[in-house]
């Protein structure tokens, strides 16, 4: 079984562009890619594009191919869609392809563009990651969703909004020196508690923004990156992938993220670690509370308690385990097609000494990207390690 290299990264940033489409996007975010990786575009062997709304906001289907071309290669592609988790699924593949043989060389990544749809037709296109008949008709959007979990998180585990607060005030210090980040700039705990309220306990400052963007990667095998030199010193050992109930009503928590756990016991038993082996970590900060769960599910705080995390320095750029180094979802952007991508571009870049927080890390070996879809119906966990 091939080790799977990091070979090159490309990320543009996120914001809102939206007289850019994903297949401007993308394109730039290949180019930085291949000039990291040092690898040729016609040593490709196919592309692997997460997109999620793709036919909502720019009406257009069958994407892989279009990808391909603006890419600059000439290569089976094909389209991957798992709501906010489709980039992540999409490199689950490619790891394991490289893994098995089939190929040397894959490209993999995603974009979205969301924010030519305004705030409520984003909305309204993020929804249907929800249960359309019972859900979706309802009412619900994830910002409601979301706010039934922080309450149901609260009634079990204890917690108030404050402590959301500090992990929003996290979040976007992480983001000051993140070029490629929506938003630079710092907010207090009081920003977080006074913004308006979307749906309680959850404010404005809680949210992730609406987002345009891409992320790119060149994967290779071990002996591809021997043979050709490349200075790939980052691997990805382990790859899960969990799953849970689409509804909300159907679980049996509304409080933890079973797909998450599932996702990382899968990919820490494969590159052989445990949580407390983990340095650093990109996990899916849709919402503050959505923080709280990833880091209880991947046994990075015990249950009940990640709340306090962020209040009490645990998950801050200087704490025992960085949380969201990027920004995350919430200050970095959340194009969601390219979130997943771009997980595995900053954590592979924080190992490899090359990310503008790198110095809070300095001494890392082994990272985890978590990325989610929709309220966590469907979750991928990589480990990444410095192999070399």
């Amino acid at each position: 079984m091939s080790d799977v290299r990091v070979a090159g990264v490309g990320l543009t940033s996120f914001g809102n562009t939206p007289e850019r489409t994903s297949r401007d996007l993308f394109g730039d975010a290949t180019i930085e890619a291949f000039a990291d990786s040092g690898v040729p575009r016609d040593d490709v062997e196919a592309l692997l594009y997460g997109n999620f709304m793709g036919e909502l906001s720019e009406h257009q289907g069958h994407q892989g191919p279009l990808m391909a071309e603006a890419a600059g290669i000439r290569a089976p592609a094909t389209r991957y869609e798992s709501a906010c988790a489709s980039s992540g699924v999409a490199i689950r593949d490619a790891v394991k392809r490289i893994r098995n043989g089939e190929e040397d060389v894959l490209l993999v990544g995603g974009a979205e563009r969301m924010t030519n749809l305004g705030t409520a037709g984003a909305t309204e296109a993020l929804a249907i990651a929800a249960d359309d008949l019972w859900e979706v008709r309802a009412g619900t959007t994830f910002p409601g969703a979301y706010a039934l979990m922080a309450q149901a998180y609260f009634s079990e585990f204890g917690g108030e909004h404050e402590d959301l607060a500090h992990i929003a005030v996290k979040n976007h210090e992480n983001a000051l020196t993140n070029e490629k980040a929506q938003y630079q700039r710092a907010i207090d705990v009081d920003d977080v508690l006074e913004a308006p309220q979307v749906s309680s306990p959850l404010g404005l400052y809680d949210s992730c923004p609406i987002s345009d963007g891409a992320a790119a990667l060149v994967l290779t095998s071990e002996d591809y990156a021997a043979e050709h030199d490349l200075d790939a010193p980052v691997a990805i050992t382990g790859t899960g992938q969990g799953g849970d109930r689409m509804a909300l009503h159907d679980r049996e928590h509304l409080a933890r993220s079973p797909a998450a756990r599932e996702a990382g016991e899968e990919a820490y038993a494969e590159a052989g670690i445990d949580a407390s082996d983990v340095d650093v970590a990109e996990v899916h900060d849709c919402f503050t509370i959505a923080e709280v769960l990833a880091i209880e599910a991947l046994d990075l705080e015990p249950i009940g308690e990640g709340i306090s995390a962020a209040r009490d320095g645990r998950t801050t750029a200087d704490g025992e385990t960085p949380i969201n180094l990027s920004g995350g979802l919430k200050a970095k952007g959340h194009p969601v097609g390219a979130t997943g991508a771009s997980q595995i571009a900053e954590v592979s870049k924080l190992l490899a000494g090359t990310h503008p927080n790198s110095d809070h890390v300095a001494d890392a070996t082994t990272g985890v990207a978590h990325n989610a879809g929709g309220t966590v119906a469907s979750a991928t966990v990589h480990v990444l390690e410095v192999v070399a």
